[in-house]
């Protein structure tokens, strides 16, 4: 039987008396229209760069290893209790290990008591993967602490604007990405937050592999806006998508927001986890979100945790477990995590000798401009540096997609299409405005 929007007995005018008529129009989000576009398309030779996803040699999904060695492990456990409900706050043991990832606590290297009072300044609550992090950040802050507007990088993840948005706080832009160096805008970023943000303001901070250009900050830098950040009563909220597939070592993606959990620092600030990436697990929906006080606030933990289990339980109940437990398992036991650890550095070092490949067959062809940016920025994604009208040409004369930006998604070049991708990027350069 045909729904009753498929039937043709159902009119225009029938529609305009609906409760929904007049709902604005929502465009779909662009990397899922790219990739539904490129579907569509039959040519032989199209190449997807669009969406952000990891891709092996053979442009096909990778299971990572250890995450197939987890899954076993847990199925053949046969726990009676597999498939029962989670606390409103999540899995304990996996948010404990992944602060731990965070943050670097380690009882082996410092004593108990040092390491239970940093711990006791984090309170940690198991998300729907890193968007459900960020949402219920935002909406903690919003209904909380009331920031007169959020300080959102230009460019930056799409769907940013979209959750602060939903949450109701005003939005306002950093200049984030100086094109003309295809860099770190530096100075542009501490001049308008310095001028322009006030106390108790939020401002997105991309951990590391800064989605869609690729460049970061150095330490120097970090501890810039750090400072910055402490002066100006600002609330950094670190979005971390990438930790250990930016550089394929974990504890090196972590060092900014690990330098601002300092207790010199001075700072509150909340950090949202995604295990999307890092685990390959895209569709598992595995996040969390961290919330850091000041060093002995006392009292403020229970209340914090009290209240994102009140928006936990009014949205969503709880976030689903089978994912959590399969990071929970390679986390939480040496010989998997180390396995864990080469599975990033494979992923990490497939993607720089990508990054390599396309710039040296960019120089080979004379292509006009400089490329050396496609190296020197990191993660998976770069800022080609395409105009959307060139970014059109490509799709329609070459069937290569990416997003209108300009932002490409390394992990999608392989070495059957590296030369191709570049002889198409070539083409539109020398010929499109």
């Amino acid at each position: 039987m045909g729904s009753i929007s498929e039937s043709p007995s159902v009119t225009r005018k029938d529609r305009s008396n609906s409760l929904f008529s007049n709902l604005p129009p929502i465009p779909v989000d662009e990397p899922f229209s790219v990739n539904g576009a490129y579907i569509q398309d039959t040519h032989p030779q199209k190449v997807n760069l669009g969406i952000g996803v990891y891709r092996t040699a053979d442009g096909l999904p990778w299971p990572l290893r250890v995450v197939e060695e987890a899954e076993k492990a847990i199925y053949e456990a046969r726990d009676v209790n597999r498939h029962e409900y989670l606390t409103i706050q999540g899995d304990r043991e996996f948010l404990r290990l992944a602060a731990d990832l965070v943050f670097g606590f380690d009882e082996k290297k410092e004593d108990l008591s040092t390491t239970e009072k940093q711990r006791s300044r984090v309170v940690s609550i198991q998300t729907v993967s890193g968007t459900g992090a960020n949402r219920l950040g935002a909406e903690l802050l919003a209904r909380n602490v009331r920031p007169g507007c959020v300080w959102i990088p230009e460019p930056t993840w799409a769907n940013h604007h979209t959750i602060w948005e939903l949450a109701g706080v005003p939005r306002k832009g950093y200049p984030y990405y100086d094109r003309s160096s295809r860099s770190f805008d530096f100075e542009g970023t501490v001049r308008t937050i310095s001028e322009s943000a006030q106390k108790n303001d939020v401002v997105i901070l991309h951990a590391c592999a800064h989605n869609p250009t690729g460049a970061d900050p150095t330490r120097e830098q970090w501890e810039v806006l750090a400072q910055l950040c402490k002066d100006k009563g600002i609330i950094p909220f670190f979005d971390l998508a990438y930790q250990g597939f930016a550089s394929g070592d974990a504890e090196k993606d972590a060092w900014a927001i690990r330098h601002f959990f300092q207790d010199a620092c001075q700072l509150e600030f909340c950090v949202a986890q995604s295990f999307s990436k890092n685990f390959g697990l895209y569709g598992q929906r595995v996040g969390a979100l961290h919330v850091v006080t000041y060093p002995n606030s006392n009292g403020v933990a229970q209340d914090i945790l009290a209240n994102l289990c009140h928006l936990v339980r009014g949205e969503y109940s709880m976030a689903p477990r089978g994912g959590a437990e399969i990071v929970r398992t390679v986390l939480g036991n040496k010989y998997l995590r180390g396995k864990w650890l080469e599975d990033l550095t494979t992923m990490s070092q497939r993607i720089q000798r990508m990054r390599h490949a396309l710039y040296h067959e960019l120089v080979s062809l004379q292509t006009p401009g400089d490329w050396k940016h496609v190296v020197s920025q990191i993660g998976m994604f770069t800022y080609v540096g395409l105009s959307e009208s060139q970014v059109f040409a490509i799709r329609e004369r070459h069937h290569i997609y990416m997003l209108k930006s300009g932002r490409i998604s390394i992990s999608g070049l392989n070495e059957r299409n590296v030369q191709y991708v570049a002889r198409g990027i070539d083409d539109v350069v020398r010929t499109v405005n």
